[in-house]
This record gives C-alpha cells, structure tokens and sequence, in this order.
C-alpha cells in the first residue's frame, strides 16, 4: 500500500483517468492549471512537483481566467476532456465562482481543487478564514456550491477515493456534468497515509450515448409526420454526440429546416440549402420567419434559454415541439414530447421512424427564398470601404475571410456574440465558439488559450470588445508564456456598445456606458499599448484594408498577436427582429423611458406560454 499524502494521491490517480466514447480514448485530465498561495503550495504544489506522473502545471495569472480556460478545453474536446484548477483558500477559491458557473451554466466539466481552511481546527482563525458564527464549519469554499455540479470537503484522507470517483462519474455524465469541486483543508493535503494500491490503476470511463425509448421516438414521429411547416431547433448538443452528420441527414431526408442557437452554430453547414442559420434575438430574419409560422419545432440538444425563444415571443400559438435531449430536464421543457437520449442516437431512430416522409416542394423553396434575401443583407453588413474606419460587422466578415475553414473564432460577451451569431460563416462545427450561456465579459482570451491547447492544429481568433478585454486582460501574459499563439481582434470602440444600445432603448440614456473622463472627454488609454505591454505583438489597423493585411501578418506569425482596431459604437449591425424582455421602468420623468415602457408592454402581449401537452 503506497504511503502518499492526500495532494499526492489525489495527483497520482488524476494522471491515470481515461474517457471514452465510441472506441476513441482521451486523457481525462491531462493537465493542471493553478495559483500557488499557502493554502495549496504545500500540499497539491509539493505533489506537482515532486510526484512522478504524467500531469503538466501550467501557471495562469487569474483563477476565474484558468476556468474559462478549463470549460473551452472540454468544449472543444466534446466534453471527452478537461482540466484540473488548483487555487488557495480565501480569494484564490471565490475567483473560481465566475467560471464555475459558467461551465455549469453550459453543461461543461470542469475539476475545481481550491484550497481550503484547516479541517483539525487548531489554528483557528487561519488567514482568509470567513469565520461564520453559525457554524465552524462553514468557508468560503461553500460559495462554490450552488454553482458546482458535485461539491465535496475532503476532512480526512479515508473520504478521497469515494470523493474521487464520484467527481469522475459527474465529469464524464453527460447529463449531470458542470462543475465539480473537491474541498482540500491545507493541513489534509498535506497528510500521509496508506492507499490501497487499487485507487491508482488506470481507470476508463465509458461516455455512454443513451438510446431513446422506442415508445417516446413513435411517439414523435407520428407528431412530425403530420406536421407540414417543421423547423429543427440544433443546440449544443448536437455539436457534442457528434450528431451533425445525422442532423443533415435528417434534414436532408425530410426536407426540415435547420435553425441553430449559439451554441449549435455550425451543426449544419452555413451553405447548405436547409440552412437557415442563427435563430432568435440574435437571429436571421429568415429563421425567424420560419419559427414564427412554424407548426412545429423539432428541438435537439437545446435548453432554449430566453434567447432562443426571444422570451417566448418567437413561436406561434399553434406550435408543437418535440425534444430531443439527453437530459429529461431540457427535454421536458414547452410541454414538448419528449425523446431522452443521446442526440446522435436519436436522430437516427427519429429519421427511421419517419421513412417516407417529407415537406412539400413549395416550403423548401420559401425557405430558399428568405436565406436568399437575409444573405444580401448580411453581405451588405459584413463589407466596408477599405479606407474607412470598419464597422463591427466589417471586422467580422475580415476575420470571416481571412480564416481558414477549420480556424476558431472564440467571443463571449456584448454586441460581437449577436453580430458572429448572425454572420459569421462555417462549414466546420468547431469553427464557431461562443460562451453565451452566461455570456461573461472577460472569458474571450482565457477561452482561447483553452481552444488552442485542445486543437494546437487550429488558428485561433480572438474577438473581444474593449469592455471585456478590461475585464481580464492578463490572461494575455499566460498566451505568451505558454508559447500559446493566438490572434486577437481587440475591437475599441471605447465603451460598451451593447449595453449602451440597451440602456438606449429602455430610457436609461446610456448612462455609464461610455468610456469617458467625469467632463465627457475620451480616456486617454491606448490598449493597444497595453497589449503590448503583456508580451503580445501588436498590429495597428485604422481601416479595412489595414485590419485585412493585419490579419494576414497576424495568422501568419508564430507568436500571439493583437490586432488593434477602432470601431464606431453608434453603428450597429442587421437585427433579425425578435424580442427580447429587459423590464423597463414603469413610472419615469422622462419622456425616451415611458415610450420604451409602452413598446414593452406591447412586445410581452406576444409572449405563448406553450402549455399544450405534448
């Protein structure tokens, strides 16, 4: 029986955990990121270092930036993979609530291992102890709870293996996985004891693709077949069982259109005839058409957040669903009938289940119709002189353009995640990576380094608004430390342009929203320089055809690379004309807020609630 302490241990067994789905194995945890502080640099920091296993360290510069790094590595791995997170007590643990629930929030796993406060108690207080008068064995660390999928306080050496396994079963569950955090006191990490030899074979865990009730999927094909205005809702899920394939088929077959979320994007190619596009309040006025009219929404591997729904407005009162999802939860979701399974899996058995059918001529070619006149429009938003100073939708379409079909573009947060939602152009399902489940200022760059590390193959472009980039720049220093190349699109246009149009529509006159001096004068912050200053190389581009020849020099180095460009925050991009419930002030002096409210109270009397049994 090996004598090791608990940090050692806990080590030893991460290097030894394999997935597997489809006879393809990968490293479960294949590395650790982390902050050294002295409640983890003796006991997971000694560990690291001096056990002899397979499990890298890499130094990030934020703990809420190594979980966004965590979550896009196990997004782009299909959530086959992710990476351990080791941080102290105190501050080092709470950084991690951010992006914690955000991989919870979009269904991502994610090893949390922060430090925690001595479990003998013989020390009382210790430095960053919260010291609640409820209860001794309350921390700070509890404030990971409601935002972890598992949550476990290792006390004593005798609870890790439980803890250990039931950490890898909600990793690898792809119906329960998010966050999972294991509770390390300082004192037990540092602690020896005898293992049994077993905790630290090799271990594979079989991610498993549920097959849906034969029942549920007649069921649902009776419902499709009699529908004649169908539309295929593809969420994340799709991208995840690698069901793209099946999702073409299906439509293909049927002749059913195919409107995707943000997290769906890219499940069907952008060019295919069925495709429809973004969906939504950040969606095409062509799929928006369609699921408005539609009889039925075939919803796959979706959670429809308000988004999706534009708050319930989007679909008629007539509208059926069916869901496909593996998890009953989402399943279940707007009284649809429900097909719980494995996305691939039940595609399959839906489309044989509905042999024979399909939607008349007539409905294809209206939908080839609105793809071809939302496409002018886009073409139209995504083009700028190349002396001018570029609009957003410019930038995005060079991005578009100047990367391959299989580069990433990653974002997350304020106006661009709309704009990329309805403009942006892939053939590959992997291309397009978003965060809008929480869509959290900040996640862009540590996403990147993330996406990067999962597919080294891949360009990888950054795009991040000044408001963000703000939020978490530093993660920029661990870029270039780690030899991780990155192109960052560093778009300024100096405040938040999303929410400054919002505040302009619900009367709040953009209060706050400007980057500016207390007299209304531009701060005189050039982040470019600050780019710079972090070790990146920077490019400078005015225009377009300096931000295209910038992406050009950008894609071609070896080195993390900022491309520096300045956009106007009053020109925004195609809207597809859906609703979105932001509650406006009900009483106002002024006059802007009592018109927004009156347009408010007009756009909820569109909401269904969808309560018809399936």
């Amino acid at each position: 029986m090996p004598r090791l302490t608990v940090a050692q241990a806990l080590v030893t067994f991460l290097a030894r955990q394999w997935s597997e789905r489809d006879g393809v194995r990968r490293r479960l945890v294949p590395a650790c990121f982390g902050i050294f502080g002295h409640g983890n640099v003796a006991g997971v920091g000694e560990a690291l270092a001096s056990t002899d296993v397979d499990l890298p360290y890499h130094l990030c510069r934020t703990e809420q930036g190594m979980v966004h790094t965590a979550a896009a590595y196990a997004r782009m791995t299909d959530r086959m993979s992710t990476l351990a997170c080791t941080t102290s007590i105190g501050p080092g643990a709470t950084n991690l609530v951010t992006g914690a629930a955000g991989a919870t929030i979009n269904r991502l796993p994610v090893l949390l291992l922060p430090g925690d406060i001595f479990a003998t108690r013989v020390a009382n207080p210790v430095l960053q102890e919260l010291e609640d008068p409820r209860s001794y064995d309350v921390s700070v660390t509890d404030a990971l709870r409601p935002v972890s999928r598992y949550f476990d306080r290792i006390n004593r050496p005798e609870q890790l293996p439980a803890a250990l396994l039931a950490a890898m079963r909600v990793l690898t569950d792809p119906v329960e996985t998010g966050a999972v955090t294991l509770a390390l006191p300082q004192d037990v990490q540092a602690e020896a004891y005898d293992w049994p030899a077993e905790l630290f074979a090799e271990r594979v865990w079989h991610v498993p693709r549920p097959r849906p009730d034969r029942a549920a999927v007649d069921r649902a094909a009776r419902v499709v077949t009699a529908a004649r205005r169908p539309l295929l809702v593809a969420g994340g899920g799709v991208v995840y069982s690698g069901a793209c394939d099946a999702l073409r088929r299906f439509a293909e077959a049927h002749g059913v259109p195919v409107a995707e979320t943000q997290a769906g994007k890219g499940a069907l190619p952008h060019d295919h005839p069925l495709a429809l596009g973004a969906l939504g309040v950040s969606g095409t006025t062509a799929a928006n058409t369609v699921a408005a009219d539609a009889d039925l929404v075939i919803g796959v591997g979706t959670r429809y957040s308000d988004f999706t729904t534009a708050s319930g407005t989007l679909f008629g009162d007539g509208a059926r669903f069916v869901n496909l999802n593996v998890t009953g939860f989402d399943a279940a979701k707007l009284s649809g009938t429900q097909v719980v399974g494995d996305a691939r899996e039940g595609l399959a058995a839906l489309d044989a289940a509905c042999a024979g059918w399909a939607t008349a001529a007539a409905y294809r070619d209206e939908v080839t119709e609105l793809t071809r006149r939302w496409t002018a429009v886009a073409d139209a938003a995504r083009r700028s002189a190349p002396d001018a100073r570029p609009t957003q939708t410019a930038v995005i379409g060079a991005v578009n353009e100047a990367a391959g079909p299989r580069d990433v573009v990653v974002c997350a947060a304020g106006s661009m995640p709309g704009d990329l939602h309805r403009l942006w152009r892939g053939v590959d399902p992997k291309s397009y990576h978003v965060e809008y489940g929480y869509s959290c200022m900040g996640y862009e760059i540590a996403g990147g380094i993330g996406v990067k590390l999962a597919a080294p193959e891949r360009e990888v472009f950054v795009l991040v608004g000044d408001g963000s980039y703000l939020m978490l720049p530093s993660e920029l220093v661990t870029a270039v430390a780690e030899g991780v190349k990155l192109v960052v699109v560093l778009v300024d246009n100096q405040g938040f342009a999303s929410i400054g149009r919002l505040s302009e529509s619900v009367g709040a006159q953009r209060l706050g929203t400007a980057y500016t001096d207390r007299a209304g004068d531009p701060l005189p912050v050039d982040l470019g320089a600050n780019a710079a200053s972090f070790g990146a190389d920077l490019i400078r581009a005015d225009s377009t055809a300096q931000l295209r020849d910038a992406l050009a020099r950008a894609r071609a180095s070896e080195r993390t690379t900022v491309v520096h460009v300045r956009t106007d925050p009053m020109e925004a991009g195609p809207e597809g004309g859906a609703w979105w419930d932001v509650p406006v002030a009900e009483v106002s002096t002024t006059a802007a807020a009592r018109a927004a409210r009156a347009g408010y109270e007009a756009g909820r009397k569109a909401r269904r609630n969808h309560l018809r049994p399936g």
